[in-house]
């Protein structure tokens, strides 16, 4: 890398998981070069997740999804403007690859480094960048961001130094788990509807399990299926309702995490937490496995390029599958 750059914008706008097996490479980058700031530019409302992060400068936030509501040309204005004056940067990494990034990129600066037309998830976002990588859309999502950032900064992010990660996100313990049992945080909830494990077997995974169930919701529909849950397995209680930093702290604390393929789920990865992720219409391409982070994948074939979200094969996984796997986590 220039020894000149000293000032770094990070891309990538949503979504939740996404942002978090991204923000894995934080650690590598100030191992490497200490002297670098970075910057994080991401949609307003998971901002909570990036700030306060002790190796992130600044977080700087948009609010596209009000943009495209509102159309408000006033909104769109003062948007751009504010991404204007944040100032100039030795280089812009687009980790997301997608036109709005590449856009968003393009207003901060023109040293834009991206994946090339072949490697991106829209072809037409690498028109935007300066600089591009080359690494197969197929390769696991953490290798893909780890290598895009490491070869836009001339270094190498190894898979020791992944398997070796410190944990991703500062947080505090969480108070009030219980000690005469293991603690099982179970997330619900989910994008799609066919990316969710059917709640009727979220409850019976509660019941063979036997250890303490904390049930993960993210909003009103989630609760009536944690509530749901709760009322038919008596080892299953509702998670209070948590701020992102919050549910850092929830996260980083349990033996053990359950889910569907979601960003609550890729946050156990993220802390080094034990874990299994439940995929249908997706595949473990999306997490990074190791001996304790592991996923269980039904039947049906996916196109990772034209995602099937009416493949609701995730119920096919059969409950003791899960609770096998649980208990040799658990030892």
């Amino acid at each position: 890398m220039n020894k000149e750059i000293k000032r770094i914008a990070i891309v990538r706008l949503s979504a939740l998981g996404d942002i978090v097996n991204t923000a894995v490479m934080l650690q590598f980058i100030h191992e490497r070069f200490s002297h670098v700031k970075c910057e994080w530019i991401t949609e307003e409302v998971f901002a909570p997740l990036l700030q306060n992060h002790p190796l992130i400068q600044a977080v700087h936030t948009v609010n596209l999804k009000k943009l495209k509501k509102e159309k408000s040309f006033t909104l769109l204005k003062e948007s751009i403007l504010s991404l204007r004056s944040l100032g100039e940067f030795d280089i812009i990494i687009d980790m997301q690859g997608l036109l709005k990034s590449a856009i968003v990129a393009r207003i901060i600066g023109r040293n834009i480094h991206g994946y090339d037309s072949k490697s991106a998830r829209e072809a037409l976002s690498s028109l935007f960048y300066k600089n591009t990588s080359s690494i197969s859309y197929e390769e696991n999502i953490v290798k893909r961001n780890t290598f895009l950032a490491s070869d836009a900064l001339g270094f190498e992010i190894s898979d020791e130094m992944i398997l070796n990660k410190k944990p991703i996100f500062p947080y505090s313990l969480y108070a009030g788990l219980q000690k005469d049992k293991k603690n099982i945080a179970i997330v619900i909830g989910a994008s799609w509807e066919s990316k969710k494990y059917p709640k009727e077997l979220v409850a019976q995974l509660c019941d063979e399990l036997e250890e303490n169930c904390i049930i993960i919701w993210g909003n009103d529909l989630e609760r009536e299926d944690c509530m749901w849950i709760c009322a038919n397995s008596q080892y299953a209680q509702p998670a209070p309702k948590c701020s992102l930093p919050e549910l850092i702290n929830l996260i980083s604390s349990v033996d053990l995490v359950i889910g569907n393929d979601t960003g609550p789920t890729h946050m156990a990865w993220a802390q080094n937490i034990p874990s299994i992720t439940l995929f249908g219409p997706t595949t473990a391409r999306m997490i990074y496995e190791t001996p304790k982070n592991i996923g269980i994948k039904s039947s049906s074939h996916v196109d990772i390029f034209k995602i099937d979200k009416n493949d609701f094969s995730i119920k096919d996984i059969q409950v003791e599958e899960i609770v096998l796997q649980a208990k040799e986590l658990l030892k």
